[in-house]
């Protein structure tokens, strides 16, 4: 696989004009949400496709937490148009069916997809990201839902080719959503940083990442152009971290929130993540490592350190302290506790670093939803 290649968008779109340039004469699958005719790279792109020889094919039929059926049109549409090459511009959702489109158009379109073998796909994907959150333009993941249940993609040929960040996507990006993307991107890092399968370079990308998180993170929120490109590249950088080591508890937990109560992805992973954080400091003893508790009590100090804190309690509260100040959602209901309790996938727990068996996670909601008095947006 080539190494990805980064681009940044200037007035003159520079970068997205070479692309188009090396795909001169091809079919192109443009990937985006019905907001894409409100952004500035939209009008370049239809007028380069107007002057060259360039087909623009356009795919928006799907919502997020995108369906299978959604991807199989896709794949209908890319192969009776014969198209060759992507374009994705969007968030997560948006990412995830282009992925799904480029893996699965050469597989058997009479069977379903998701009870083939994967196999590889060489078209080019140019991804554009309009959220500094999810960092899918930089993982070998995808997802989307089939018959309800979520069904999680992993193949190396998915992630872009080449990635193009343009800050001025975010201008339009609402505050709710702003602040829960950045939140996601922050509990990538925070999560890639305590998995048990984190290496040295997963770990350099979260450092820097929640680095740049939390020197960015006013700039960004007040809708700055600085603040906006860094937090694009600090999300990149996250999903760098996860593209090594996968998400853990946090991430877990947090599904059957986001699907229950409508509160957004990076809210719920937030809130998740901060009293999971709070449990480890307490638990050391059951770290289930196999590094052993003086290394997970080592990433602890490390996250203190790439916080801007002097402790890991520190870190702790630094970490509570902003997703308290940020977090918005709905109302949540005890009654629910087993439910998304019972929803939890154990294998996201193999990357946890600390034992969390059937009562602890219960425990774990229990107190998210008593202690948290949740703002209504």
């Amino acid at each position: 696989m080539n190494q990805c290649r980064i681009g940044y968008a200037d007035k003159d779109y520079s970068f997205l004009n070479e692309w188009l340039y090396m795909h001169n004469g091809d079919t192109i699958m443009l990937v985006c949400g019905k907001s894409f005719d409100r952004l500035p790279i939209s009008r370049f792109l239809y007028n380069y496709a107007d002057k060259h020889e360039v087909k623009i094919v356009r795919f928006s039929d799907f919502t997020s937490n995108p369906d299978y059926s959604s991807v199989e049109s896709g794949v209908k549409v890319y192969n009776d148009n014969r198209c060759n090459a992507f374009i994705a511009v969007g968030g997560g959702s948006t990412m995830d069916v282009a992925k799904c489109i480029k893996l699965f158009h050469n597989m058997d379109q009479t069977k379903c997809y998701l009870e083939q073998k994967l196999s590889e796909s060489s078209d080019d994907l140019l991804a554009v990201p309009t959220t500094a959150g999810t960092g899918s333009e930089a993982t070998k993941y995808a997802v989307i839902y089939y018959k309800g249940e979520k069904q999680s993609i992993t193949h190396q040929c998915i992630i872009p080719d080449e990635i193009m960040f343009d800050h001025s996507v975010l201008n339009s990006l609402n505050y709710y959503h702003r602040k829960a993307s950045m939140l996601d991107a922050l509990c990538h890092a925070v999560e890639s940083y305590w998995s048990v399968n984190s290496t040295e370079e997963s770990m350099q990308y979260s450092d820097k990442a929640i680095r740049m998180i939390f020197q960015y993170k006013d700039s960004y929120l007040n809708n700055n152009d600085e603040g906006n490109e860094k937090m694009l590249y600090a999300a990149y950088l996250a999903g760098k971290a996860i593209n090594i080591t996968q998400t853990t508890a946090g991430h877990a937990m947090c599904y059957k929130i986001t699907s229950t109560y409508g509160i957004a992805h990076g809210y719920a992973a937030a809130v998740c993540c901060k009293y999971l954080w709070q449990y480890m400091l307490d638990h050391l003893d059951k770290c289930i490592d196999h590094r052993g508790k003086s290394h997970l009590s080592s990433v602890f100090d490390k996250l203190a350190e790439s916080s801007g804190c002097i402790d890991r309690y520190e870190a702790y509260i630094h970490f509570s302290e902003l997703v308290g100040s940020l977090f918005e959602g709905g109302d949540f209901n005890l009654n629910d506790i087993d439910k998304l309790t019972d929803s939890v996938n154990s294998a996201r727990l193999k990357n946890h670093p600390v034992s969390l068996e059937h009562a602890d996670i219960k425990m774990l909601y229990e107190n998210i939803f008593i202690n948290e008095r949740i703002k209504t947006s």
